[in-house]
């Protein structure tokens, strides 16, 4: 199993932190696309490392187009001589539309489409094939020399696509080269919904789970002491309350029975009656979805719900000691 770590925002911090979580151990650097563009304090990682892999977690895929996106990560790719992965993800409806100005059209479709066209751009790029990629959504048919990039050596980036339905699980099992999981899921959502969805998009791409990157962080709470990680617990449950308020999570709430819960989430979050939310989040609902304990403990519940499907993951314990925490991402390597 490989262990990745979250890496800041800050440009004036990633070079020494990217560095420094290297030293600990970790497979590789992630960072999501909030308030910043993901890709420039990935460069700067890059620059103050050598081995670590170098994640989106993810970019928003319809914020761009297949073709300014495969320049970005093939520029990125080819800059950390081959440590790239973009993980993509669609966002939703009213982001795209009203914060992005982009158009949103059937999410898991246009995602195929989306991955379908960069694959075909990457294939002229990088094998010599002529590009006459014309989708529903996209088309591109125009690549003079002068456009095309000429560091190769290092080959294409790695995809993973963000998915927790199971169309577009479907669709990451199909055309990209793994699957980053939501972390609102459940070892029982994620047996009982995600693999057989992975295993029907694999058959259509004549892959087998061997060959496909699962990357799932669950919420964790744990810490250096008690009083640490009873802080982490409150925060877990706060972070289980506003996934759970949203529609496009109810499955993994309805799997267990607790769908009614989501209405009542939603109700309280439309008032902003974030304490009234969390209280709702009750033993049974953050045991289920969240791993909880010391770091020890929550590495071993980690192995024993999802050791046998995972092939990545993220953890990190703040205020640990190096040491430590070496220790630790060694410990949780061996987990899968």
């Amino acid at each position: 199993m490989k262990v990745d770590a979250n890496i800041s925002a800050d440009m004036t911090k990633t070079g020494r932190q990217a560095a420094h979580l290297e030293s600990l151990g970790y497979d590789g650097l992630r960072i999501a696309e909030l308030n910043h563009d993901p890709f420039l304090p990935l460069a700067i990682a890059a620059e103050h490392t050598n081995k670590v892999e170098l994640l989106t977690s993810v970019a928003v895929a319809f914020a761009r187009n297949p073709m300014s996106m495969a320049t970005l990560a093939h520029d990125l790719n080819a800059f950390s001589q081959g440590r790239m992965i973009l993980g993509l993800g669609s966002q939703v409806r009213p982001h795209i539309e009203r914060r992005f100005s982009m158009p949103w059209y059937k999410a898991a479709r246009q995602m195929r489409e989306f991955i379908a066209a960069m694959n075909a751009i990457f294939d002229c790029w990088y094998d010599g094939e002529r590009l006459d990629y014309i989708g529903e959504y996209y088309e591109h048919t125009l690549m003079p020399a002068t456009f095309t990039p000429e560091n190769l050596d290092f080959g294409r980036p790695r995809i993973n696509l963000s998915a927790t339905g199971p169309l577009m699980t479907k669709v990451a099992a199909e055309v990209a080269d793994g699957m980053i999981m939501h972390p609102f899921s459940s070892e029982k959502y994620i047996r009982e919904v995600t693999l057989p969805a992975i295993e029907a998009g694999l058959a259509v791409s004549g892959r087998t789970l061997n060959e496909f990157q699962l990357d799932y962080a669950p919420i964790i709470a744990t810490g250096a002491n008690e009083e640490a990680i009873s802080q982490a617990i409150e925060v877990a449950r706060d972070r289980i309350a506003f996934y759970g308020s949203t529609e496009a999570y109810r499955p993994v709430l309805e799997i267990h029975g607790w769908g009614d819960l989501q209405t009542e989430l939603n109700f309280l979050n439309k008032r902003q009656q974030k304490e009234e939310m969390a209280r709702l989040v009750d033993d049974e609902v953050l045991n289920t979805i969240a791993l909880i304990g010391t770091p020890t403990e929550v590495i071993n519940s980690m192995k024993q719900r999802f050791g046998d499907v995972i092939s990545r993951t993220g953890f990190s314990v703040p205020s640990l000691p190096d040491s430590d925490h070496a220790d630790l991402i060694a410990q949780l390597k061996q987990g899968g």
